[in-house]
């Protein structure tokens, strides 16, 4: 059995109130692959036949125009599914993720997901709260765009990516800037300045959260 693609599934509210032996018999389902730092796993439009886990490293999620232009949605550590969305709609992929490390994912085929879930209806319950979840996150990332200044987006972006207060992210200040759609020298300001308010502890291609509160509200921005 793929004991690490059980320990994921368990922990995704996916497969919340999944008993072991329905979890043992989709964990055999998954198999692994390493991936390459800068190694694409999927791309947007291609057609969704997997589902992918992480076991270990992180995957950027981004989505393209079609101007070119790139936005960066989110950034995927072990424990993570992805690709859930095409792979329930038979849809084409709506991002791009890539690897910004050396990472082991498992998948598992779309055909032999969906009969799975036909015998199991907790993977079907499990799979409409999920796409709630979805729906609430996106929600959420679009009033802030829409709502709050750039200074709230970045702190809110930087806290959860970084897990948290204590929390360290792994990224370059440009892919920072393309979370929110802005220039990397406007990311750099708000770094330099919340690190001289001992906020955060800036490093190359890393930063270190340590209480960003009051710049995550309005009145602190």
């Amino acid at each position: 059995m793929n004991v690490g693609a059980k320990t994921v599934l368990a922990g995704s509210p996916l497969f919340r109130g999944v008993d072991r032996t329905t979890l043992d018999a989709l964990a055999e389902l998954a198999a692994n692959r390493t991936y390459a730092a800068g190694e694409q796993v999927f791309r947007q439009g291609d057609p969704g036949r997997h589902l992918f886990g992480a076991l270990s490293g992180k995957v950027r999620i981004s989505a393209e125009s079609e101007d070119g232009r790139e936005v960066h949605l989110n950034l995927l550590g072990a424990g993570s599914l992805m690709g859930e969305i095409a792979l329930l709609d038979g849809g084409p992929r709506t991002a791009t993720g890539i690897c910004v490390e050396t990472s082991t994912l498992f998948a598992i085929e779309r055909v032999r997901f969906l009969a799975f879930m036909e015998r199991h209806a907790k993977v079907a319950q499990g799979v409409i709260e999920l796409l709630c979840e979805r729906v609430r996150w996106t929600s959420a990332l679009l009033e802030d765009s829409a709502f709050q200044p750039v200074p709230v987006r970045l702190a809110r972006r930087l806290n959860g990516l970084a897990g948290g207060e204590g929390g360290e992210v792994r990224i370059s200040q440009t892919d920072l800037a393309r979370f929110l759609n802005v220039s990397r020298q406007v990311v750099n300001g708000y770094l330099m300045e919340w690190q001289k308010l001992g906020q955060i502890e800036v490093s190359r291609g890393r930063v270190r959260v340590l209480d960003l509160s009051s710049a995550m509200t309005s009145s602190g921005a």
